[in-house]
């Protein structure tokens, strides 16, 4: 990655590179930009670099040439759609399709008291961690992220170049819908406590906002001082209501299912299962649809046909979450 990447910084064929860097412990990679060869010493490309960098081409306009980024698979379906909403050019990027086997997810390493953490190594399947306290090991596939464990598969939806991608582990494949059809099948009371105890625990940081590829507006409702709730606190469970949920109805039709919401979020309030509930139900209504999966697809919520579904089919036993 380093050799590419210098290499066209080198000739001038991009202005800057997108990637991850180091943070200040082994399980925090953040992205960065890279904008000449000897940056590119602090890139880094492990198990913990699980921020979905689509979201930072939309600042392409900023370069003087083209961007190259780094892209994993289920990054790839993000920047299919903003392509197909033309919130970024194509022709500015460079994308190298990187391979994938699964993102960890720190929180798991700290349910599991894992603490103090020095180093992370792979061995095999399992995770060989240093810590302050001595040394831990674990299953690697025990500790993947929730959305690695509903891994859309190892093909790249769009790139330049790939490197990687045909040594990368297939993921196990969970059902990702049920925990959606769960909910569905409770009392509303039961779907109203469960929301109301998670949403409760959201003080408004809006990380999810900014780490979501889909919440793309140059200016947030959130944010308009005349919405009434713009970017302060909640003072009220409506407000904690509002909030998220109009976000998830927003990116209906064009939420990938990336999981950046519910990875970002320091509450560690199940967000992704919002955008689950709406991609569920777009299946059953209007058919299987896989947001970004091509450029120029055309969202269900944007076509009409005769077949699509009508007012009526809240009364026809469909679920609600």
């Amino acid at each position: 990655m380093k050799q590419i990447a210098g290499d066209l910084l080198k000739d001038g064929a991009v202005s800057a590179v997108v990637g991850w860097k180091a943070g200040d412990f082994p399980y925090d990679t953040t992205p960065a930009f890279f904008r000449a060869p000897d940056e590119l010493d602090a890139l880094v490309y492990n198990g913990f670099c699980a921020s979905n960098l689509s979201k930072y081409l939309l600042r392409h306009g900023e370069e003087a040439g083209r961007v190259l980024a780094f892209l994993k698979p289920c990054d790839t379906y993000n920047l299919n759609q903003l392509l197909n909403e033309n919130r970024t050019d194509r022709e500015k990027l460079y994308v190298v399709g990187v391979g994938c086997d699964g993102m960890i997810d720190p929180q798991k390493l700290r349910n599991e008291g894992v603490k103090g953490i020095e180093e992370v190594k792979e061995d095999g399947d399992t995770l060989v961690i240093q810590t302050l306290y001595g040394a831990f090991t674990c299953s690697r596939e025990d500790m993947l992220l929730e959305k690695c464990q509903n891994c859309k598969g190892k093909d790249h939806m769009v790139y330049d170049m790939r490197i990687g991608a045909e040594d990368s582990r297939e993921a196990p494949k969970a059902d990702r819908f049920a925990q959606v059809a769960d909910l569905e099948w409770s009392s509303p009371d039961e779907r109203f406590d469960f929301w109301r105890a998670e949403l409760s625990k959201c003080f408004r940081c809006n990380a999810c906002r900014a780490a979501c590829p889909a919440c793309t507006c140059h200016t947030c409702v959130f944010e308009s001082a005349s919405s009434g709730v713009g970017g302060k606190a909640n003072t009220n469970d409506f407000e904690e209501n509002l909030y998220h949920i109009i976000r998830a109805f927003h990116v209906a039709g064009r939420c990938t299912d990336c999981g950046e919401c519910s990875r970002v979020c320091p509450q560690n309030i199940p967000l992704h299962l919002l955008n689950r509930k709406l991609i569920k139900d777009i299946n059953a209504y209007y058919g299987e649809y896989q947001a970004g999966a091509t450029a120029d697809q055309v969202s269900p919520l944007l076509a009409y046909t005769k077949d699509d579904a009508g007012p009526d089919v809240i009364s026809k036993g469909k679920g609600a979450i």
